[in-house]
């Protein structure tokens, strides 16, 4: 049983620590039978079913309710319990909330009445279309544009790497529209997944599966009132989104890596070598001390990243890029050394500490890849000591 002592911090009221209590007994009951034979299946599935549990409430703002928010620290909860149990069923509730993040953000009530309902429910499956082949996570270089065409927009171009790409319903596409160079010309626009002019170029494939697509728009017109915000916003909206979900991704990744841990502490107790148990050799107890520390230190950087976002600081991105940089990397090298532990077993195709090893390494580049966020800290760090001077 993953520790749960966490609970108690400071950075939580009662309500999240309800919620956790709630997932915990949810996931043990529906999360430890998900056939993954076929992921697109697997994934509408795990939609529908976190939808019917009221899970995917989380992942949007409340339409009815103009004050309703984003509580962040519930979808960090959300995601390192659910990832802690199955990887798949993490990526489908996180998506929920990374497609519409946009929209629950910056959204007009129209959009939002129109989208939330259905994406909360899981009745609809969203994604965020953001990466371009090349500019990766170079945003201010995205190329694909979105040109004015009395009312409406045509697109033309090409997303890449783009999760929930051909099973998505709607996608929040980023398009330049070019009221300046760079950063300032990029637009938010919300694009239905049976528009005409937008199709599935390619599925990718990746060492864990999960549905993703290169998409490609073509002469894609798209209504005046598609456009998020105010044109020229996008790279602001796209960045704020990834603010709110960035230390989400840290916490899906300390899910592994508790995992990794209960795995490692179970071999360790049952597993002999020359008449003692492996939990009694002094090095892997060192493993063991080693996984223990980076997933406190990595849990405190989620969660104080996602208080202060709840709090109302206007922008965590320092705190965010902190929270994933550090829990991402760590959880690589913890579940490492979980596979370490598990000998010959641990890369047995199907074991779990096999899949964990699969599933960590894509965490470390979406959404911000760890050089990148490096960057910003250093930027971030820079800024602070110039203001205090």
């Amino acid at each position: 049983m993953a520790d749960r002592s966490f609970l108690d911090w400071p950075f939580f009221d009662e309500k999240h620590t309800a919620l956790s209590v709630d997932l915990e007994a949810w996931a043990a009951e529906n999360l430890n039978t998900i056939d993954h034979a076929d992921t697109d299946a697997a994934c509408r599935n795990l939609v529908r079913v976190l939808g019917k549990a009221g899970w995917t409430n989380y992942t949007g703002v409340d339409p009815v309710n103009e004050a309703s928010a984003l509580d962040v620290r519930a979808l960090c909860l959300i995601r390192e319990t659910l990832a802690r149990y199955d990887g798949l069923a993490d990526f489908s509730f996180a998506m929920q909330g990374l497609g519409t993040g946009a929209i629950s953000l910056f959204g007009n009530q129209e959009q939002k009445q129109k989208w939330l309902p259905l994406t909360r429910s899981g009745k609809a499956i969203s994604a965020f279309a953001l990466t371009e082949p090349q500019s990766g996570s170079d945003v201010a270089n995205s190329t694909m544009t979105a040109t004015m065409d009395v009312d409406h927009y045509v697109l033309n171009g090409e997303k890449t790497w783009i999760s929930n790409g051909g099973i998505a319903d709607v996608y929040a596409v980023f398009a330049r529209t070019g009221e300046a160079p760079g950063a300032k010309g990029l637009s938010a626009f919300v694009v239905p997944a049976d528009t005409k002019g937008l199709n599935i170029a390619e599925r990718l494939d990746t060492i864990a599966p999960h549905p993703l697509a290169t998409l490609r728009f073509e002469n894609c017109r798209i209504p005046n009132s598609s456009l998020l915000g105010k044109s020229g916003d996008g790279f602001k909206i796209a960045m704020s989104v990834l603010d709110v979900f960035r230390p989400t991704v840290a916490a899906a990744a300390l899910g592994f890596a508790r995992r990794a841990l209960d795995e490692a502490l179970a071999r360790a107790q049952s597993r002999e070598i020359q008449g003692q148990k492996l939990f009694d050799m002094q090095l892997v107890q060192g493993h063991i001390a080693d996984m223990a520390l980076n997933i406190d230190a990595s849990a405190l950087l989620i969660y104080r990243a996602a208080w202060a976002k709840d709090s109302g600081q206007p922008r965590i991105t320092r705190e965010a890029a902190m929270a994933k940089l550090f829990s991402t990397e760590q959880a690589q090298k913890i579940i490492d050394q979980a596979v370490q532990i598990h000998g010959g077993d641990g890369v047995k195709s199907g074991q779990k500490v096999e899949q964990l090893y699969r599933e960590i390494r894509a965490l470390r580049i979406y959404e911000g890849a760890s050089d990148v966020q490096k960057v910003i800290i250093a930027r971030q760090a820079l800024s602070q000591f110039q203001g205090g001077n």
